[in-house]
């Protein structure tokens, strides 16, 4: 038995394949329902919101929205590069010198 699918006759002898007809509309952009989960980070919850344009836009214009998310995402990560940070524990006090104490 052969998982091979035969060709149509028209394909088999190089004939152009026929024109779709002339009624068929692609189907409508509808949302994909994939669930956004909050971060707590404003900045990136709001980057994550804005994917939910690409629900009503025809394929072609969900590269303008990945892109604008892809920018403002690496831009709040370089943020947190040039935030100071936190810069350790401090240090614990040194103990007293026995030279310290005079009597």
């Amino acid at each position: 038995m052969s998982d091979a699918v035969p060709e149509p006759a028209a394909q088999e002898s190089g004939a152009a394949p026929e024109p779709q007809e002339a009624g068929y509309e692609p189907a409508a952009p509808a949302p994909l329902g994939v669930p956004r989960t909050p971060t707590g980070n404003a900045e990136v919850d709001a980057r994550l919101a804005r994917l939910a344009d690409a629900d009503h836009l025809a394929t072609d214009g969900h590269v303008e929205v990945y892109e604008d998310v892809h920018r403002g995402l690496r831009d709040a990560l370089t943020a947190l590069d040039a935030r100071p940070g936190p810069q350790g524990p401090p240090a614990p006090p040194s103990p007293p010198s026995p030279y310290d104490r005079r009597s």
